[in-house]
């Protein structure tokens, strides 16, 4: 069973220097749902405590305290890939110098090395290998199964199930049936980007559109499989782009319920095709956890990823609408590729000490936010 939150602790009245700030502090409290317009002025308000203060209101209201870390690792089978993304540092052309793909005993063996800490979930992501067939993702997941039964496979983005399908001659939803019957569990959310057509013309013209990972979204969550969803902010997408992104993910979710965790991802620009464009800023960082909390009311978590935003920016952000700073990791490729400077992983005392320090009750949870209880490198897992 998910952990339960405890009752917050009483508040202070809201107070804001900024004027278009009182009527959307108004709805907050009311638990009422944040409009379009709602969403521009907390992204312009120049008042980021208030802003704060009302993600914060709502991430108690919902989890009290209690912040969530699993343990997982993260496999990524392959960086050959048939799209040429200007937001990306990982993914190489077939016959470049350094390509990889791993053999399926590599990659069960790779998951292996993650056992250390018993790990409770595999995440994997990759390129779009043009030559590589359905089976062989299949097969990676039966693997890992057949080796790992107890560790739950999160595999493969809404870009790679749609592109899959096309390899495998087959439907989208045939194909998630097929990722089903092979042992996938649930599916990450990467790939989104910002769905807005004029961005991701620019950005990641070779994926699908918004439109199409909403609509692949949507058959993965009506076949029973959960899912993540996720934003990459930062680049050259504006303030309605992100309002626009935001909101589309919330009309899924009212239809579907199968999103589970949000994600903000902050754009390193290293090494990329838009090398020329700054980092994000902490303000906008912290600006884009609250922001999500205050917009995906019916997001049940926000995650603030600390392999993007930095341990220490994840631990404010707890403060700021974030109740989730994600895993332990193990060996994160694809933001290191484009220049991330945080560690490759953290064990897991690290978490339970950023969690601590920053005034919350870490609560160690499997993909599905179920408790997890430790016992020595065995784990047991409340349902």
């Amino acid at each position: 069973m998910e952990a339960t939150a405890p009752l917050s602790r009483p508040r202070h009245s809201f107070q804001t220097d900024d004027p278009a700030l009182e009527p959307i502090a108004k709805k907050v409290e009311a638990g009422e749902r944040l409009s379009f317009d709602d969403g521009l002025a907390l992204y312009r308000s120049g008042d980021i405590l208030a802003v704060g203060w009302m993600a914060n209101l709502v991430r108690e209201r919902m989890h009290g305290d209690l912040a969530y870390f699993n343990v997982n690792r993260h496999i990524n089978p392959t960086n050959v890939c048939v799209a040429s993304c200007r937001l990306c540092a990982f993914g190489r052309k077939k016959g470049e110098a350094d390509t990889y793909t791993m053999a399926l005993e590599e990659a069960w063996e790779t998951a292996g090395q993650g056992l250390t800490e018993a790990v409770t979930e595999f995440h994997i992501v990759g390129g779009l290998h043009p030559d590589l067939p359905f089976e062989y993702f299949m097969d990676l997941v039966r693997g890992l199964k057949e080796r790992y039964p107890k560790v739950h496979i999160k595999a493969f983005t809404m870009v790679e199930i749609a592109f899959l399908a096309k390899v495998g001659k087959m439907s989208i939803a045939e194909a998630i049936e097929r990722m089903k019957e092979a042992g996938v569990d649930s599916c990450p959310g990467g790939g989104a980007e910002i769905f807005a057509d004029r961005v991701r013309h620019i950005i990641c013209d070779h994926k699908i559109d918004g439109s199409e990972w909403l609509e692949t979204a949507r058959l993965l969550h009506k076949a029973g499989l959960r899912s993540n969803a996720t934003m990459l902010y930062g680049h050259i997408e504006n303030d309605e782009d992100r309002v626009d992104h935001l909101l589309k993910l919330r009309e899924v979710q009212d239809d579907t319920g199968g999103f589970q965790t949000f994600i903000p991802l902050s754009f390193h620009p290293d090494n990329t095709a838009l090398g020329h464009l700054p980092m994000s800023s902490g303000l906008t960082d912290i600006r884009q956890i609250a922001v999500s909390r205050l917009l995906l009311d019916n997001f049940a978590h926000i995650k603030s990823y600390w392999q993007m935003v930095t341990p220490r920016m994840a631990q404010i952000s707890l403060r700021f609408g974030a109740d989730d700073i994600d895993g332990t990791v193990v060996e994160e490729k694809i933001y290191h590729d484009a220049g991330a400077k945080t560690p490759q992983g953290l064990r897991r005392h690290d978490l339970v000490r950023l969690i601590t320090e920053a005034g919350r009750v870490p609560v160690e949870r499997d993909t599905l936010y179920h408790a997890v209880t430790r016992s020595e490198d065995s784990f047991t897992i409340a349902v």
